[in-house]
């Protein structure tokens, strides 16, 4: 099993990666497929003159909320998270709705009027998966000439229906079997037995692993990519304020927070809570702008997007031995963990609630954390445990299906049970009662049975609970 860390990390804009960055993508493939011969043509004389696109299940449900329309109109129009220009999308999305045309690089333009072509379908669920979408084409007599089925599962991963059924297939088989990787771990037990067999740290074993697609430098390379636009997130978030669009009329707080801490700290005052404090402003921070609609990184989530970036600044400003190598370190260590988590359980808030978006950032962040603290294999498996067994049951009920509250304290919270993890790991010898493995499979079981009003559709818990201002 390997899943690189760049899919673990990926770069994009707020504020969901299953609802926005998803959808998006997935419009990029069926613009991919229109120009493709990978479906059949009546005829050479028959193009393409309108596409079609409906939203069902969570997407459905929160999908005005996550910005989930607006993705898909940015996507049918070229537009790719890891590139689109975020002070340019309103302007796109205007021009699309203003002319009813979209035009991607490349591309005839094609009709799609948003108010009528793009449905919300709240009352039909697709099978696959809670976050599945439908994009048809028609010529210009409105005969259907293509039709894809596409599946965000969580993290900016999206799947067609064939693909989704493969992926299942494949989870099946033997974990090493088809792998050209020196260390092909698909459990924790694995990757522990692995690396008592090699001598090699976890970090080690995935670098290996990554350096099987690319040299160390361009893996170098990319680490501190995503590392860079990680810190500029939290920077940004730190220096903006106002009112979070969407409607609620939440007030950004981590600047305010930020300039207490910092008369704190040049004061020299005491703060039993220092380390939580900072730890806690560094992940709203990112969420802040996340929920903004701001470029942000998936790890392993937007939704959780802040807890990994907290914990490595929390390294940065109470590590006096931190440095690149550290970072970089830590990344590979948190890839390892998610990698499995993903390919057992799931990182998707609309299958398993929550507790897979930041339940499984938590247990990615302790791990890491743990690893740049010196920790073994074994205490790095057991930080990993802990962060994500006080995640069990987490439900996602944002409200107003907006990525604000309760997700933004969510994160900082997340951040703060990472770092307790980590040095409660760290000051034992490894071995623990409830192994990783056990509780991954604990979290997949208990999202299996959660109801559907608790995996981000919002109509369950708090977005039920809470008037909405």
């Amino acid at each position: 099993m390997f899943l690189s860390v760049f899919d673990v990390f990926k770069i994009g804009v707020g504020p969901s990666s299953s609802h926005t960055m998803g959808p998006m993508s997935a419009a990029n493939r069926f613009l991919d497929l229109l120009l493709s011969n990978e479906w059949p043509r009546p005829s050479s004389n028959v193009h393409v003159a309108s596409i079609k696109v409906s939203l069902h299940g969570s997407l459905a449900h929160t999908g005005i909320g996550h910005g989930t329309g607006r993705a898909v109109i940015l996507g049918l129009m070229g537009e790719r998270p890891d590139q689109v220009d975020p002070d340019r999308m309103d302007i796109v999305i205007d021009e699309v709705e203003r002319s009813g045309r979209i035009m991607p690089p490349g591309h005839p333009a094609y009709q799609f009027q948003p108010k009528t072509d793009l449905i919300f379908d709240k009352k039909v669920p697709l099978p696959g998966h809670a976050n599945g979408m439908s994009f048809s084409a028609f010529d210009k007599d409105d005969r259907l000439l293509v039709k894809r089925i596409y599946y965000s599962v969580g993290g900016g991963f999206v799947v067609t229906d064939t693909e989704l059924e493969q992926m299942r297939a494949d989870k099946k088989k033997s974990a090493a079997s088809g792998e050209r990787i020196p260390f092909p771990f698909a459990t924790a037990k694995q990757m522990l037995e692995m690396s008592e067999r090699s001598g090699l740290s976890i970090a080690q074993m995935k670098r290996a692993n990554e350096e099987t697609r690319m040299s160390s430098d361009e893996l170098d390379a990319g680490l501190d990519r995503i590392w860079a636009a990680m810190s500029s997130c939290i920077d940004r978030g730190l220096k903006v304020d106002g009112i979070m669009p969407g409607g609620l009329k939440v007030r950004r707080r981590a600047r305010a927070i930020h300039d207490k801490l910092q008369e704190e700290w040049r004061s020299n005052r005491i703060n039993p809570l220092l380390a939580n404090d900072w730890l806690s402003v560094y992940a709203m921070a990112v969420n802040e702008e996340n929920a903004a609609g701001g470029r942000v990184v998936t790890a392993p989530t937007n939704g959780a997007a802040g807890v990994i970036p907290a914990t490595i600044r929390y390294y940065q400003h109470f590590h006096e031995d931190w440095d690149q190598d550290g970072i970089r370190n830590y990344l590979l260590t948190a890839a390892a963990v998610g990698g499995i988590i993903k390919h057992n359980a799931s990182i998707s808030g609309a299958e398993v609630g929550c507790q897979g978006e930041v339940g499984s950032a938590a247990a990615m962040a302790a791990a890491g954390l743990a690893a740049v603290m010196g920790a073994s294999p074994e205490q790095i498996e057991n930080a990993a445990e802990i962060a994500l067994e006080h995640h069990l049951g987490m439900t996602c009920d944002p409200v107003a299906g907006l990525v604000q509250v309760p997700c933004i304290e969510r994160n900082a919270l997340g951040a703060v049970k990472a770092v307790t993890a980590a040095s409660l790991a760290i000051k034992g010898d490894g071995q623990h009662f409830v192994p990783l493995d056990a509780c991954i499979e604990t979290m997949r079981q208990t999202g299996y049975d959660m109801s559907e009003k608790y995996k981000e559709t919002s109509t369950g818990g708090l977005a039920v609970n809470v008037v909405e201002c």
